[in-house]
Order: C-alpha cells, then sequence, then structure tokens
C-alpha cells in the first residue's frame, strides 16, 4: 500500500503543486516568524547581557505599599548609603546610577532615534568604566557639557567640541559635547542614542537631587556575586532596599525581552494560522477530487482484499509525503524570511543588534510538525469518505454523489452552529467592554463554521442570482453557471477560502474606520482648546512649559494636566490637576448633574468613577497624599465618561499644597487656547517660544485627528499586508480547483469543442466561473465582516459613547473588485490549458 500510495503521489505530482505551495507558504510563515523572532530575541538578549558586565550587584529602592488613607514615602538612595556599601566586605567599588529620558536632536533638528529608545544618564567620576571614552574626549563637568555613545556619533555626523540641541522634559539645553565614548547598552544597539552627564547635573535634571536609581557595586576579586550580595545586605537598612546579582538582572532582562518578542510572535503566528487555515479548503478540496478520480482504482483495490482502513491510509501516506515536501520546501523558505524581515528592519532606518540568524531545534521540529500536521488531518476526511464506498458501487460509476441524507445531516449541523453563532454574538453585544469579548469571539468561530458547512447551500441561491449577468455572455455564461453549481461542496470549499480572508479584512477595516471617527469626534466635541502640547514619546512635560505657554503672544488661557496619585477610602486613586480658572474655556464636558467648577475644595468627577464611589454633587471626601498629607473635597459635578480626560479633576494649586516640597510636579499634557483660534501663524509662535523643541508636540485639533487618521491607516496597512498571504493561498486554491476541473471534465470539453464551441468559448467559460465562484465567496466574506465589524462595535459602544459605526463603501466595493480580480487571475492558466486539449483525445478519455 505504501508503495500504491507513493506511486500515486508521483503520478499526480502536477496536480498536487498547488497543495504543496498553499501548505510551504504557510509553513514559511510560521518558519520565517519563529527565525525573525528568536534571532532578534538572541541578539538583544546578548547585547544586553554586556550591559551588566561591571555589575556584580545592584541596589534599589524596595517598594513600599500604600496603607490607610495616605501615599507611603519611598526610601532613597543617597550619598550616604553608597559609602556605607562601598566599605561592605568584599566590595572593590560602588557607583550611583541615574538615567532618564534624553531627547538628542541631529543637525538637521529631527529626534535621534524616535525618543523611545532615547536615553540620558551620568558619567560616574572622570573614568567610568562602563563607558570607556574615545581618544580626545573626557567626561562631562557641569551643566553645559555631555558624553554620547559613538553609534548616535556616527549616525548624526557629531564630534567633540559640537553643540547639541536636547531636552529631558521640555526646555531645550545646548550642551558641548565633552567625549564619545563606546558602550554596550541594549538600547542603544537597538538604534536608540545615549547621552551622559556629570552626575550632579543628571540627578537635577532628572529629579533626583541628592539621590540615585540604582547602587551598582562590583566585588573584589576571589569574592562571588551571591558572597558580596549577603554582605551588601548586611550593611542595608531594613525594608530600605533590595538588592539583585548582575547575572540576576541579565536573567530578568533575557526573561522581559523574550516576553516582549513574544507578543510579536504571536501576532504574527496568529496570521500563519490564518493562512494554514485556509490552506485546509485546498488540501481537503484536492484529496476530495482525487479520490473522486480514483473511484474506480480504489475499489478496485478493495475488490481485491484492501480493507477500508488500508484504503484510508493510503490517502494519509500520499497527504504525508505531500506534507513532508511542502514541510521542508517552507521551512527554507521560512528561513530566507526571517533573514529578509531582520535585512527589513535595517533598511527602514531601525537599528538590530548584530548576531547570527537563529533556526533551533524547536523551529525545525515546528515547522515538519505543522507542514505534515495539517496536510493529513486535511486529508483525513477524504481518504474516509473513500473507504467507505462499496467495490461494486464504485465500479459502476466515475463520482459517487452525495446523498440526500448526507446533505440533510450537513445541512442541520450547518443551521445549528450558524444559529447558535448569531445567538451568540447578539448577546455578546448586550454586555459590556471586555465581559463580552469571550462570548463574541466564541460566537463568531461557530458563525464561521456553521457559513461554511451551509456554504454548498448558499452557493445554489446565491450564484443562481448572477444568472442575467452570465446570459450577457451566451453559452459560455450559462455553461459556467451550471458548473459553479454542478458540485456545491467543491464550489463551498473553494469559495470558503477567499471567504475567511475578506472576512477579517472587512472587519477590520469596519472597525478600524469608525473607532476612527469617534476618536476624532471626541476629541472635538470636548476639547475646546486650539491645541495641545506633549512630549514626542509620551513622557511627562516640565512646568515650565504651561509657563512659556502661557507667556506667549496671543495665548489667553493654558491648563497643565498634571497625575498625581492619593488614597481615597482605603483604595488607590489617581487625581487630574488641572488650571481650574481656565479648564472650563478649554473643554465642554456634558453635566449628568451639578455644575463644573474647579477650584479650592471643590472637583469634578467622571459619571463612571462616581458611580463607583456612589458619589453624586455635594458629595464629600478626603484624599491623602504622599508625606501623609491629606485634602477635604467636595464633588461640585459629575460629567459624562471621556476617553481622552477622565477621574476626578482638581485644581493645580490644591494639589501642589498637598505633594511634598521635594516631589517637582510633572504635566502629561498642557491645553492651550488663542485669541485667533488655530492658524500656522499661531503655531509657529508657540513653537518659537518653547525654543522649537524637537521632543515636543504642538498640535491642534486637526493635528490629532490626522495623527489619529495616520496610526489607523498604518496599523490597516500591516494588517492588510499580513492577511495577503491568505488571500494568496486561497487564489492558489481557486487555480486548484479550476485546474482539476478541467482535468475531470476534459471529456465534457472535447465534446464541446466538436460540437462547436471555439477555443475563446472555452476560456471564457472557465474565466467566468472562477469569476462567479471568486465573486460569491466575496460577498460571504464581506457579509460576515460587517456583521462583526458590527458587533465589536457595539462592544465599543458601551465603553465609548461618541463610538459610530461608519460602513466603507468604497473600501468594500474595493474588495469586491479584488475577489473578482482573484477569479480572473486565477483562471488564467486552467483556462488556457482547457481551450488547448485535442478535442478527440479529451473524448477518448475517462
Amino acid at each position: 500500500m505504501f508503495r500504491t500510495a507513493l506511486r500515486n503521489v508521483l503520478s499526480h505530482k502536477a496536480r498536487l503543486l498547488m497543495t504543496v505551495l498553499a501548505v510551504m507558504l504557510g509553513v514559511a510563515f510560521v518558519s520565517g516568524t519563529l527565525v525573525f523572532t528568536n534571532t532578534i530575541s538572541d541578539a538583544l538578549q546578548k547585547s544586553s547581557a554586556k550591559g551588566f558586565d561591571h555589575v556584580d550587584v545592584a541596589i534599589r529602592s524596595e517598594y513600599q505599599p500604600d496603607e490607610g488613607d495616605t501615599v507611603a514615602e519611598q526610601p532613597k538612595l543617597t550619598p550616604e548609603l553608597l559609602k556605607k556599601v562601598e566599605r561592605a566586605p568584599g566590595a572593590e567599588s560602588a557607583f550611583g546610577v541615574v538615567s532618564g529620558f534624553t531627547a538628542l536632536a541631529g543637525k538637521d533638528g529631527k529626534l535621534i532615534g524616535g525618543g523611545f529608545q532615547s536615553q540620558g544618564g551620568n558619567f560616574w567620576g572622570t573614568d567610568d568604566p562602563r563607558y570607556p571614552l574615545q581618544d580626545g574626549g573626557r567626561a562631562p563637568r557641569g551643566a553645559d557639557e555631555i558624553a554620547i555613545d559613538s553609534e548616535t556619533a556616527k549616525r548624526a555626523g557629531y564630534k567633540v567640541g559640537d553643540t547639541v540641541r536636547l531636552s529631558v522634559d521640555g526646555p531645550v539645553l545646548t550642551p558641548t559635547i565633552s567625549g564619545i565614548f563606546t558602550t554596550d547598552d541594549g538600547n542603544v544597539a537597538a538604534g536608540g542614542s545615549l547621552t551622559l552627564f556629570d552626575t550632579a547635573t543628571a540627578q537635577k535634571l532628572f529629579h533626583m537631587e541628592g539621590e540615585f536609581d540604582t547602587i551598582n557595586v562590583t566585588a573584589a576579586p576571589g569574592t562571588s556575586q551571591a558572597q558580596l550580595q549577603q554582605a551588601v545586605d548586611k550593611v542595608l537598612p531594613k525594608d530600605a532596599a533590595h538588592t539583585t546579582t548582575g547575572q540576576q538582572l541579565a536573567d530578568d532582562q533575557a526573561t522581559q525581552i523574550a516576553a516582549e518578542m513574544s507578543g510579536l510572535k504571536n501576532g504574527l503566528l496568529v496570521f500563519a494560522g490564518i493562512a494554514l487555515f485556509v490552506g485546509t479548503f485546498i488540501i481537503a478540496n484536492t484529496f476530495t477530487m482525487l479520490v473522486a478520480q480514483r473511484t474506480k482504482e480504489l475499489a478496485l483495490l478493495r475488490a481485491v482484499g484492501a480493507s477500508r482502513r488500508q484504503v484510508t491510509r493510503t490517502v494519509l501516506i500520499e497527504a504525508f509525503v505531500v506534507g513532508a515536501v511542502a514541510a521542508v520546501t517552507g521551512l527554507a523558505a521560512g528561513v530566507g524570511i526571517g533573514a529578509g524581515m531582520r535585512a527589513l528592519i535595517g533598511s527602514l532606518g531601525e537599528t538590530v543588534p548584530a548576531g547570527p540568524l537563529v533556526v533551533s531545534p524547536g523551529t525545525v521540529a515546528t515547522a515538519l510538525l505543522v507542514g505534515v500536521l495539517i496536510t493529513m488531518l486535511a486529508a483525513w476526511l477524504p481518504g474516509r469518505r473513500a473507504a467507505k464506498i462499496p467495490p461494486v458501487a464504485a465500479m459502476s460509476s466515475v463520482h459517487a454523489k452525495a446523498t440526500t441524507k448526507s446533505l440533510v445531516v450537513r445541512n442541520t449541523i450547518g443551521a445549528l452552529f450558524a444559529g447558535t453563532g448569531v445567538a451568540t454574538v447578539l448577546y455578546a453585544t448586550t454586555m459590556e467592554g471586555s465581559d463580552g469579548q469571550a462570548p463574541m469571539g466564541f460566537g463568531a468561530v461557530l458563525l464561521i463554521i456553521g457559513v461554511f458547512v451551509l456554504t454548498p447551500l448558499l452557493s445554489r441561491p446565491l450564484i443562481a442570482a448572477a444568472a442575467p449577468l452570465m446570459r450577457v455572455f451566451g453559452i459560455s455564461g450559462k455553461l459556467a453557471r451550471q458548473n459553479s453549481v454542478r458540485n456545491p461542496r467543491r464550489t463551498a470549499a473553494t469559495a470558503s477560502a477567499l471567504m475567511i480572508g475578506l472576512t477579517l479584512i472587512t472587519g477590520m477595516t469596519v472597525m478600524a474606520g469608525s473607532l476612527q471617527k469617534s476618536i476624532g469626534k471626541m476629541a472635538a466635541d470636548a476639547i475646546k482648546a486650539d491645541y495641545v502640547v506633549s512630549m514626542a514619546n509620551g513622557n511627562f512635560l516640565s512646568p515650565d512649559v504651561a509657563k512659556k505657554l502661557a507667556a506667549a503672544e496671543g495665548v489667553t488661557a493654558v491648563s497643565p494636566l498634571r497625575n498625581a496619585e492619593s488614597r481615597i477610602g482605603g483604595e488607590t486613586e489617581y487625581l487630574t490637576g488641572v488650571n481650574g480658572a481656565a479648564i472650563a474655556k478649554l473643554t465642554d464636558f456634558p453635566l449628568d448633574s451639578g455644575r463644573f467648577k474647579v477650584g479650592g475644595g471643590e472637583v469634578v468627577v467622571d459619571a463612571e468613577t462616581a458611580e463607583r464611589r456612589g458619589w453624586k454633587a455635594g458629595s464629600e471626601f478626603t484624599a491623602g497624599f504622599e508625606g501623609g498629607q491629606k485634602q477635604k473635597l467636595t464633588v461640585a459635578g459629575v460629567y459624562e465618561n471621556n476617553e481622552l480626560i477622565r477621574g476626578i479633576l482638581l485644581d493645580n494649586r490644591t494639589l501642589d499644597a498637598r505633594l511634598p516640597a521635594e516631589v517637582d510636579p510633572a504635566d502629561m499634557m498642557v491645553m492651550v487656547k488663542t485669541s485667533a483660534g488655530a492658524s500656522d501663524a499661531a503655531k509657529d509662535r508657540l513653537e518659537k517660544a518653547l525654543g522649537e523643541n524637537p521632543a515636543i508636540k504642538v498640535q491642534s485639533g486637526q493635528d490629532l485627528s490626522d495623527d489619529i487618521a495616520k496610526m489607523f491607516t498604518l496599523m490597516l496597512n500591516m494588517l492588510y499586508g499580513l492577511l495577503a498571504m491568505a488571500v494568496i493561498v486561497a487564489v492558489l486554491g481557486v487555480i486548484n480547483t479550476l485546474a482539476m476541473s478541467v482535468f475531470e471534465r476534459s471529456q465534457e470539453i472535447g465534446m464541446l469543442r466538436a460540437i462547436g464551441l471555439d477555443r475563446r468559448g472555452i476560456k471564457r467559460m472557465v474565466r467566468l466561473e472562477s469569476l462567479v465562484i471568486s465573486l460569491f465567496g466575496g460577498v460571504l466574506g464581506i457579509g460576515l465582516g460587517v456583521f462583526f465589524g458590527w458587533a465589536a462595535g457595539e462592544l465599543v459602544a458601551s465603553r465609548m459613547p461618541t463610538y459610530e459605526l461608519v460602513l466603507p463603501w468604497a473600501r468594500m466595493a474595493v474588495f469586491l473588485l479584488l475577489a473578482a480580480t482573484v477569479g480572473i487571475l486565477a483562471a488564467l492558466w486552467p483556462a488556457r490549458r482547457a481551450a488547448k486539449l485535442n478535442m478527440l483525445a479529451a473524448i477518448k478519455s475517462e
């Protein structure tokens, strides 16, 4: 039986080619994802580990949980503590570390490294072992000098003695480069920048005067990290700090990098899974047709003594060979894809640490297992169906038609799945937010399965609707329509592959368009300010930014938004500080009750917080702050929930008076209103008032909307690119089905040629058949996508009052056109092959 199966594979290799390609693409996507993420993760981990070469023990402040009605004051790492640690037995040296965001601009005035990986820190003393200085440079001294890493200097074209522009939290600084150093810092290796100040300057800039983020200790020769850790623990005050070995830090960093990469890996694998899922339709279709064409052969095997199990095993052996070939070629292609993705990241300006391409045994095993298992599982049902055909019945007919009973059972099962799926999705829409996600996902899966099972039943009425259009093409159109419904199961399997891809694409497009409009509407309705000022990377702004904006020409109202932790009723609650005198001019929140007044002890609260706390207009409560201070507050009004600004709003003067003197206020953003409204001239004045800082964004309402649109467009384009693999696999399915259908109907095509249908008519017939099947899949996919997009939007609407469903009619028309294009392109080769058949040879074929 093994030799028989192998012979069948070799004799049908042309027909199995599309199946191999479909599986190969899915496996290549899976293995490429694993190779790429493993390679990047390995390179980042090794690069990060080098950064801990000079750390044997690290000391960090011990987090103190909040208790009662006050915010706990966290212990500090002071220079006195550093000196004590330095004298610990087995310690060779100790140095304090201060770090924070530092945006360094290039010579073109733009941010280097995009901002998110732009870091700053302190250079310890005059000869920091972590950062060896290159010849010609020295350690920074005072507030007007810095040192930068060699990679950044190379990218930006800086050298020792150059003056640069940078920002830590708002105001622009223009220090001179005193030195350039080399480093193994992971952020630098990943394309970021590292700027170093002397310790006193770093402490001031990062609001850490007289303290450190971390104290790093190096061990004397002959002292292990564990021994040093024990010695350091003995000299530390109880509950003031905790220690970690350098090896543990490296391991923790490696775990964190792996966790971050796992999100990307899982996301890409989801799309690879979609491509493989679509591929199963092609595999099942191919083996169903191959088995149907070999019905007599399989019946003969049964007649000479082969059991049902042996017949099924023969088909599975064929699937194993096909899957193994596809898996091996897919793995090779995946390695190439992984290398290509790493190169692509480099070409896009993102820096990736150097390192070898990682093809782990797990990747190889996964690729082979996925390819073989998917193929064998998809081929199992056709093999089982073939084994059930009685030998006598099989010998009397080339094709065994599905019985009425089997169709009734199939349609009943499909209706139950689809009905349950629709009911579950509709039930989920009545729930709120995340509570409805799980049932909606479950319902969506049930509905897709139900529609797939019902597709043969749906194909007849939907394809019949195309009859008037088909009549335009004469006899070719009539034959194409009849051929497309001749075998509803085959048509269903072919159309379903395209349906899956278009369902996801349409659903995501509906959601993205609706969210984009809703968030834009929210911004327009809730914010009356002409401009919103914030840091480019989302960090906090210095209070000096609000002061400079308030002094700018034409500015009539300014309100910084500050964030502060408090304790209310034994629970942590974050407060939002605003300019109480100006906030009403800058926002427009609809009130549920009370009045919109912020000042002194009066606050306004969003409806969600008020409901959770049991508050209403006139309610009083006490908020506790860091340092033990408390403030009695009164709810002046309750406003409707808003995603942009929410929570408890109180006056900044009240907030600042209750914070410890050493805690500097940090603004999340600053809202600004000008006398002349939003204009290019007003924006220029604000940017100049801030020193044309590259790290600060000055955005109007239109700029915010454009940013939101850009974000959603980028997200959609990425999703379209990832889902393109599923569409390509679906195209292969259409080609495969048509090609094998042409082979199966060779005799019929020969007869059509003999009675007068020319080659052009044959080509047109095959193309129209493909077009009808593709449009059928497209209509189903778009319909399901709109339904899922609406349903998901109902969940969002429960948390976002401004949510509004937007149906992208133009894009849906493009998707339908895409389905039609897929049908036409997929039919080119099968149609050409059908037209080239020799009519006499075709008539004599079986």
